[in-house]
């Protein structure tokens, strides 16, 4: 039996080496604070062998220790060199983050998710974070770097708060952090967001024929992309990821494939004639290395959603680009005798019914090619 008790320990005031037997100690560095050690002789050596400290391991736990070390030992076990291969290298914040994207991006299925993951943590969290190590990362440095924007992009910055603790608990997973994200905390230190209604601000539909006319005043692939979006009620996302592969003019068709829809879906969209004069005005912007209809200034990428945003702010109008989907809706709803289903499947939204789901064998193209047809006419002040 060891020599050292839990209450003989607590009374410990000078520091020193305090022996329990049997080559255990502790190396009391002032009182409550501490280290266990284990000497022992390994391959002829002797070697002092810590166990760890005082504050998280009773005698009692540290003899188990011991014990299980002696037996390693006797194994022909090195302690102290198979901690130095079992070492786990702790990676810096920017190289963790480029690691979850890589192991978790094929998981999702909506490839604008997949881009926007990385670079909302390239654009806010790096420039501070980037080069810590993330066992350096606590509360008060994250609280830090959400301060910049927490208030003036409230859901970018949830967003990015949610990244940034997805990093650190995949590194405390990984043996590199000793805690998880603080993220329970950190939002009480965070001041209170402004609340919002949950609805993208949509341009009035009997305001959408005007704003038209002003898109046409000048010409670019970003009024092109804005029009051909109010035109096809489709999302910013699969109109700038657009490609021409996809466009047939024939059938007067745009099939937008499974991996760029919100829903993993594959999306048939009819085209008015309205919608094929924008793909025409639009030819003189192709680049064959990229096929895109909509490219960006990099014409391998396509443009950013900030682009067609910035033509409503431009024009001091307080809207989103999503926002002219509900426009949509609404004329729908109130200036067409269309049922529900026929304008939620050219929105292509899911059935919330998972019965009626099951049992829908159709998606209403027929019906969408004369919706569209109307709101296209609706749009151009027909």
């Amino acid at each position: 039996m060891g020599k050292l008790t839990q209450g003989q320990i607590r009374q410990l005031k000078e520091p020193g080496r305090y022996s329990d037997g049997d080559g255990l100690f502790l190396e009391l560095n002032r009182p409550g604070k501490g280290n266990w050690q284990l000497r022992a002789t390994v391959n002829g050596r002797r070697r002092d062998i810590g166990l760890g400290p005082l504050d998280l391991i009773t005698v009692h736990e540290a003899r188990e220790l011991a014990i299980d070390l002696r037996r390693d030992i006797k194994r022909g076990i090195d302690p102290i060199e198979e901690r130095k291969r079992k070492k786990i290298e702790i990676l810096t914040f920017k190289a963790a983050a480029e690691k979850v994207h890589s192991e978790q991006k094929a998981t999702w299925k909506n490839g604008k998710h997949q881009d926007q993951w990385i670079k909302t943590l390239e654009i806010y969290a790096f420039p501070k974070l980037g080069d810590r190590l993330v066992n350096d990362i606590e509360g008060p440095l994250i609280r830090e770097v959400l301060l910049d924007f927490w208030l003036e992009k409230p859901e970018t910055a949830r967003r990015v708060k949610q990244r940034i603790g997805v990093v650190l608990d995949w590194a405390y997973a990984n043996g590199m952090r000793a805690t998880e994200a603080p993220m329970r905390s950190l939002s009480r230190a965070l001041p209170r967001q402004p609340k919002q209604d949950g609805h993208f601000a949509a341009m009035p539909y009997e305001d959408v024929p005007t704003f038209l006319k002003h898109l046409h005043k000048r010409t670019s692939v970003a009024r092109l992309a804005l029009e051909f979006l109010i035109l096809t009620a489709s999302r910013s996302g699969e109109v700038r990821g657009a490609k021409w592969a996809e466009i047939n003019l024939d059938a007067k068709l745009w099939t937008v494939p499974a991996e760029r829809m919100k829903v993993g879906k594959e999306h048939v969209v009819p085209l008015t004639d309205v919608a094929i004069d924008v793909l025409e005005r639009a030819r003189p912007y192709y680049a064959e290395c990229s096929d895109l209809v909509f490219p960006g200034r990099n014409v391998l990428r396509p443009m950013s959603d900030m682009t067609l945003l910035k033509i409503l702010r431009y024009a001091k109008l307080p809207f989103t680009v999503h926002g002219f989907r509900s426009a949509f809706r609404d004329w729908a709803a109130e200036k067409t005798s269309y049922p529900g289903e026929v304008a939620e499947a050219a929105l292509a939204h899911t059935v919330s019914n998972k019965v009626e789901a099951a049992y829908r064998r159709t998606n209403y193209l027929d019906k969408r090619r004369e919706l569209m047809r109307e709101w296209s006419d609706f749009c151009m002040g027909g």
